[in-house]
């Protein structure tokens, strides 16, 4: 039977189809009646939150009856500073996902275009059809952006770009030149997101500091989150910088309160806990190349590694083996849902996680 509500919907909402994340621990033990499953899906902090973090929430706890601060004041002072860059250059969100979403409130809707690569983060044509904008999609070039061919769909009825840097799913990055070619090319009507959610996770020697670019370009708007390295993913906290004007409109549709006041001091505390990044970065550093050295010996095909996780091919297809790795109590992401139904991907998890997850894999492959 269908939904009578869709005759009334927005336009672009009848065809939407909801965000599907990693499959919850919780969930996946429920249904098999087994305990110690591990989660290496959602490209979650294994090492867990900071221990500065935990002690900045419990000690806010008893003032949870009152309202947060609506424009955490306090954490866009602190982002500032780490930033180097004015307080009224950033804007907090319920995780950068609502940033992009208040980016697409603002500037998407009927009549206006966004651009998206294809297998790009899902999340962005999602909120480019929710708000009624016809949605461009450019081709990917080795499962990442091909900047020439979304160049090639900008016209004057652009007002989004969305770029990741690096891209998730697939891990591919854009090197610094490039990218800053691209973004000088376009004209200041489209206004360029570009998601670093990844930033603090990455080494490769031409990787860009979007932030570096703001004095040049005014159409630029850079997001990032405390979810991946920080540990908070649990909180939701994110952020955007960009021109000050670009802020102030896009504070108009931020709805208030939008970050709560156990995210605020966590983030806040979170921010200055260097040991605990510097663990974060080194377990990372070490699980991406455990996690590649295993796949390769077991004769898979890997797209490059970024951030916390690697997408690899699985000859035949992946959805029987996402399956008998969810029977075995190891949970990661398929990519069915990004046109790549060949392909899963791996976050990396504690160095024991990791070979667990490796010797389920291997068992599998073998059976089958």
């Amino acid at each position: 039977m269908g939904n009578p509500y869709l005759e009334w919907a927005a336009p672009g909402v009848a065809d939407l189809r909801p965000y599907q994340p990693g499959k919850p621990l919780a969930e996946l033990e429920r249904e098999l009646g087994i305990r110690h499953a591990i989660k290496l899906a959602s490209n979650e902090n294994p090492l867990g939150p900071s221990p500065k973090a935990l002690s900045a929430v419990s000690a806010a706890l008893p003032g949870l009856a009152l309202y947060p601060e609506s424009t955490a004041p306090e954490l866009r002072q602190a982002l500032a500073r780490h930033l180097q860059v004015e307080p009224v250059q950033i804007i907090l969100g319920n995780g950068s996902n609502e940033v992009l979403e208040l980016a697409a409130r603002a500037f998407a809707g009927p009549g206006s275009e966004v651009i998206v690569s294809q297998y790009a983060f899902a999340v962005y044509g999602i909120v480019a059809q929710a708000s009624g904008a016809l949605l461009r999609l450019a081709p990917a070039r080795d499962f990442g952006h091909d900047l020439d061919a979304m160049a090639g769909l900008v016209n004057e009825r652009t007002r989004l770009v969305f770029i990741a840097n690096p891209n998730n799913p697939t891990g591919t990055h854009l090197g610094r030149d490039a990218l800053e070619t691209f973004i000088d090319s376009l004209p200041a009507h489209a206004l360029v997101v570009l998601d670093e959610a990844y930033f603090e996770l990455m080494n490769a020697a031409d990787y860009p500091d979007g932030l570096r670019w703001l004095p040049r370009f005014a159409n630029l708007l850079v997001t990032r989150t405390f979810s991946k390295a920080y540990g908070l993913a649990g909180l939701r906290c994110g952020y955007g910088v960009g021109h000050p004007d670009l802020i102030a409109l896009l504070e108009r549709v931020r709805e208030p309160f939008n970050v709560n006041t156990l995210a605020q001091v966590a983030a806040h505390a979170a921010l200055f806990d260097s040991a605990h990044l510097q663990a974060t970065l080194a377990n990372n550093r070490a699980g991406l190349e455990q996690i590649q050295r295993g796949l390769l010996r077991l004769g898979l095909t890997t797209l490059p590694a970024a951030g916390n996780f690697i997408a690899f091919a699985v000859p035949g297809g992946a959805a029987r083996v996402y399956g008998a790795l969810l029977q075995q109590g190891v949970i990661v992401r398929p990519l069915q849902p990004y046109g790549m139904p060949e392909h899963l991907r791996v976050s990396v998890g504690l160095p024991e996680e990791n070979q667990r997850f490796l010797t389920v894999l291997a068992e599998v492959l073998e059976k089958s």
